[in-house]
This record gives structure tokens, sequence and C-alpha cells, in this order.
């Protein structure tokens, strides 16, 4: 059985959806995720630029990056409606004061930091930081504001922060689509056979761990940022769903909405590759 090495985030949404493969609770044919890489996504993203991983989850804005080498499966992505990334600060502000304010991201090629890019395209005072190092520079005062992701959305208000915008409802309105946050990208240079069973196999982890929360629960509590359950609960009922599944027509027009846009604003490079490959 080939070795293929994995990667991906230690937020409770991909820790859930890996549980089952990780554990071997999901018979697997022809492949298995083997070395288990657990990284912050835009390291994952700066790994999927240098091509290092078999199969990793990277931001929807790094795979407008990386079409050349990997395209996404039909499994395994974070994408809906209400579950984007937030700007949050210290004292609530107007846009016009935008200008002269410090902004954290997540992460260059996060798609956090396009959205922003898209939201405030004149924004200079730019900073890049780990996710879970963005409100504490908030409130230390190294940044004015910043682009919170993953658990930090549900607890930003109890840490005093305020919110400024809502870039995933914001792109909801100008885009008609839901977000795309992440997916699972898959080395093009893979067989056919290969990826189509990975992508299987990714779906099952999905749907065994739908039926068995609680033999994941341990799993992802190792690695989850914030160990409140109902924390953990929420952020997999936000980021898990349906288009985790499958993308299906909906996912994938706004996946592919998402990346043209990128496209002609100058922030993503031109790209005859398929995103997607067809099944």
């Amino acid at each position: 059985m080939k070795q293929l090495s994995t990667g991906f985030s230690p937020c409770p949404n991909d820790t859930f959806i890996f549980c089952g493969l990780v554990s071997g609770r999901i018979p697997l044919v022809g492949w298995r995720p083997e070395p288990v890489l657990l990284e912050d996504v835009e390291t994952l993203n700066l790994w999927a630029l240098q091509a290092r991983l078999d199969i990793t989850k990277l931001s929807f804005h790094a795979l407008g990056h990386v079409l050349d080498e990997y395209a996404l499966l039909h499994s395994g992505a974070a994408l809906g409606r209400g579950c984007g990334p937030l700007l949050v600060a210290g004292r609530k502000t107007g846009s016009a004061g935008f200008a002269r304010m410090r902004v954290a991201i997540p992460g260059r090629y996060t798609t956090a930091a396009m959205l922003l890019k898209l939201y405030a395209p004149r924004w200079k005072d730019i900073v890049t930081m780990r996710f879970d190092e963005i409100m504490p520079a908030i409130e230390a005062g190294t940044v004015d504001c910043g682009v919170i992701i993953h658990e930090s959305r549900f607890v930003y208000r109890s840490r005093g922060l305020v919110l400024l915008a809502d870039l995933g409802a914001w792109w909801e309105e100008v885009s008609g689509h839901p977000i795309p946050l992440g997916g699972i990208a898959v080395r093009r240079s893979l067989s056919s056979e290969r990826i189509a069973a990975i992508d299987r196999g990714i779906r099952a982890s999905i749907l065994w761990a739908r039926e068995n929360p609680g033999s994941c629960l341990p799993y992802i509590r190792k690695y989850a940022q914030e160990l409140d359950d109902a924390i953990i609960g929420e952020h997999i009922g936000l980021y898990v769903n349906a288009f985790s599944e499958d993308l299906g027509d909906e996912g994938t027009a706004a996946v592919d909405f998402f990346l043209q846009k990128g496209r002609q604003q100058g922030i993503l490079p031109a790209s005859s590759r398929p995103f997607l490959l067809s099944r």
C-alpha cells in the first residue's frame, strides 16, 4: 500500500475530518496517509508552493498559485455561509480610519489575506503572523486590528474585541456565492484511480466522524486551541457541512468565481488548469 505524505491543520474541522483515516477506522485501498503532519494553514500553504506533500489542506487563495502541481478534491473542503474571516479591533472605528491602522493577517496566502485585499485594496500597513497570535497582538497594541479565522471567531467578544467587518458576509453579498475558505488538494501526478480512492477515503472519514463524534473528541482536543467542548462543537458544525462531503455544483461554482476574481484583480496568476479533476 502506497504511503502518501499528508498535511492538515490542527483545527477541529480538519482533525474531525481526518480522524477516521488516521485512526485506521476507514479501510483504504491503494494508499494510506503517512506521515501525517499537522501544521498551521499558512505553513501548509507555503509547503504547497514548494510541492512538499502528496495530499494537503490549503487555502483557496494558495490553491490559485499551485494549480500546475495540485488539484482540488471533491471532499474535505471548508466552504459555506456565515463562516468567513472577521476583521476585529480593540475599539470600533469606521472604514475611513483604515488607512491609518496597522492590520494583521494570518498568512500571506490565506483566503483571509485575499479577502482583505479585495475588501480594502488601499490598505498598506499589513503585517503577517500566525492566526493564534493575532488577538494577543491586538490586545498588546502591536497592531490596531486583525483578520481572525478558525476558533477565534467564537471567542473574540469574550476578550473585549469588537467586529469591524465580516469579510465572509461581505463576500457573500458581492458575489452571491458561499465563501470558499480551504480545501484538500492532491498531486496531479498521482494516478486518477489513486486520486479517486483518496477522495472516497476522505468522504468516508467525514461520514464515520459524523456517526462517531465521541470517538473523535480525544483526537480533536489534543490539538485544539480552544478546549471548551461547546466551542469545538460550534467550530465543527460551522466548517464541516454538506460542502465538506462533496463540493457539488454550488461549491464548485463558488471556488471557480473566487479564483477568477483573484485573477481579474491581479492577486492570482493566470492558469488554464482545471482546479477540480473530473470524476
